[in-house]
């Protein structure tokens, strides 16, 4: 007897056509990171991740400082890194430690009390004039130095959505949020005059005017909710005044986008919002504002689809979105284009995979969470190698 078996496949028909390449086809310039150390190999019952200062461990953010230097929030370490100037060879140590009394060790707020310089899961960065801003994501809070450090240990200067350095409670222990409180920050943004927070836990993004001086100085202004004392999801109803898990901010030919990963969509207003909870005038990677689905429903991608972006920087009027979750990063050219028109790590728009599903290469990703873009240089924080890449944009 012949039995006839028929294969259902539940994915869209591909078409796997090379994209043209948003970085370098030849990979990475400079390779930070990557393989940790590991040490007690021949130890019982099992061995250990030693941290030194060439090695990350889940990164999720990075930023060049206006003195040239380059910061790196070592995520899964609890620290950042320094170097004083751009690396221009694989596997530079850094200069510079915050967060961690030396580089070999490791633990949330380095196993001590919450200070002016521990961390626990620092996440975003971000150059503001001379200075710089950590979101320090599981202390919730935003840490600001006036000046750039440029010694390891050097505490901040202000704290945001805590009263003093020493506290760290989600929303400051209050069972509501307010303007001056934070629950999981994950990214911040300075546009040159106003510091932007997205405040992801609470699900909005906050802004204030100017760069904070005094710690616990509450936000100006809201998105993504009605008012500074919600947080419901999506502000109760899925559209294009709220998000689900905010991340990246940036400005791109005039208007404010922002990376909402959770709903699979990038947002953007046209002009920057003066009242709270301005809705969004146009998104990127879904259909319409009620769809969220990752992939739009899909399980492989397209040039239109996005799943959980996390990361926004822009080059020459083109907007690169870090597509997390979908291990690559796309371009857009236009802010009424549709569909992405150049790709960096993976072959098509079609494709997906960690490290397109063989070990990592100089020019493929897993799970990158932040670009940076300096001149013309792509910080790609490849947070799944643990890693960060410096890789040249294309012209």
């Amino acid at each position: 007897m012949t039995i006839e078996v028929t294969r259902v496949s539940l994915a869209p028909p591909r078409q796997r056509m090379a994209s043209a390449p948003a970085l370098d086809p030849r990979g990475a310039r400079v390779v930070l990171g990557g393989e940790p150390k590991i040490t007690g190999i021949d130890a019982a019952p099992a061995t250990s991740i030693v941290p030194a200062a060439d090695t990350l461990f889940g990164p999720r953010g990075a930023t060049i400082t206006a003195d040239g230097a380059l910061w790196i929030a070592d995520s899964g370490h609890h620290r950042l890194l320094g170097w004083k100037q751009i690396p221009q060879h694989d596997g530079t140590p850094a200069d510079w430690l915050i967060g961690q009394p030396d580089f070999a060790a490791e633990g949330r707020n380095a196993h001590a009390d919450v200070n002016a310089h521990s961390m626990n899961v620092p996440t975003g960065a971000c150059a503001c004039g001379d200075g710089l801003a950590i979101a320090d994501a599981w202390n919730h809070r935003v840490l600001i130095w006036f000046r750039a450090p440029r010694s390891s240990h050097q505490p901040a200067d202000c704290v945001l959505g805590q009263k003093d350095f020493s506290s760290a409670q989600i929303n400051r222990g209050m069972d509501t949020p307010n303007a001056d409180t934070l629950y999981w920050p994950y990214g911040v943004y300075w546009d040159g005059a106003r510091l932007w927070v997205a405040d992801t836990g609470n699900r909005r993004v906050l802004r204030w005017n100017g760069l904070p001086a005094n710690n616990g100085q509450p936000a100006e202004l809201v998105l993504g909710q009605p008012d500074f004392t919600h947080r419901d999801e999506n502000a109760g109803t899925v559209n294009v005044a709220g998000f689900r898990w905010p991340h990246a901010l940036t400005h791109w030919q005039g208007r404010l986008c922002i990376a909402d990963a959770g709903n699979n969509r990038v947002l953007l207003w046209s002009h920057d919002p003066s009242k709270n909870h301005t809705p969004a005038d146009a998104l990127l990677g879904q259909a319409d504002a009620q769809i969220v689905d990752h992939n739009r429903g899909h399980y492989w991608p397209t040039a239109r689809s996005f799943n959980m972006p996390y990361g926004l920087a822009v080059h020459r009027d083109r907007l690169f979105i870090a597509d997390t979750a979908n291990s690559r990063v796309v371009r857009f050219d236009a802010p009424d284009q549709e569909a992405a028109t150049a790709l960096g790590g993976q072959i098509g728009f079609t494709d997906k995979g960690d490290n397109r599903w063989l070990p990592e290469q100089r020019d493929s990703l897993c799970w990158p969470y932040a670009l940076t873009i300096f001149g013309d240089t792509c910080l790609v924080v490849d947070s799944g190698n643990n890693r960060v890449l410096l890789w040249d944009v294309t012209a």
